[in-house]
């Protein structure tokens, strides 16, 4: 039975003269305290925190790949994302850095490539770069759900990490 079914019959109980206004008040009072420790105590049981920020982790990563299929969306969410929740936890600010970096890289590196083109080098580049940015997120994300952070090669450092991390299921505490 659920809080406000409980509640109703309180009321109902109220409403029929079998319970007066500070019994029902008293009532109401414990059901919501007893309510409230069980869903402290289910929340204690399973650390949800560092897998959701583990999650957002691989989010950031992942939202990457959205750019082989709608071009400048694999710029902006991850960017966008990043900006949501790096005040909620230090390391999903540390996984933002870390793409947002790559993605000015990348941005770079394409650039460079294409200007290449002209002496027929930039063509085998394009196509390497295309791979590493379909490689590094993947794996970046792979390893954000394990709880660690990996900076990725090739990028060049726009945004300080200040850290690397390791955070398993399980362990830390974030908002």
């Amino acid at each position: 039975m659920s809080i406000a079914e409980e509640v109703k019959k309180l009321q109902d109980l109220k409403e029929s003269g079998a319970l007066s206004e500070e019994e029902f008040e008293q009532a109401k009072k414990a059901l919501l305290k007893e309510s409230s420790a069980k869903a402290d105590k289910a929340g204690k049981s399973i650390n949800l925190n560092s897998i959701d920020v583990n999650t957002w982790g691989m989010f950031i990563h992942l939202s990457q790949l959205l750019g082989l299929f709608f071009p400048l969306l694999g710029f902006v969410v991850p960017f966008i994302l990043w900006q949501l929740k790096k005040n909620d936890s230090e390391i999903i600010d540390t996984h933002g850095k870390i793409v947002a970096n790559w993605i000015i890289s990348e941005i770079i590196y394409g650039v460079v490539a294409f200007i290449l083109m002209i002496v027929f080098i930039g063509i085998p580049l394009i196509f390497a770069l295309l791979i590493l940015s379909i490689v590094f997120p993947v794996l970046g994300a792979i390893k954000a759900n394990n709880g660690e952070a990996w900076p990725y090669p090739l990028s060049i450092r726009f945004f300080h990490v200040t850290r690397i991390i390791n955070v398993k299921p399980g362990s830390g505490s974030v908002k």
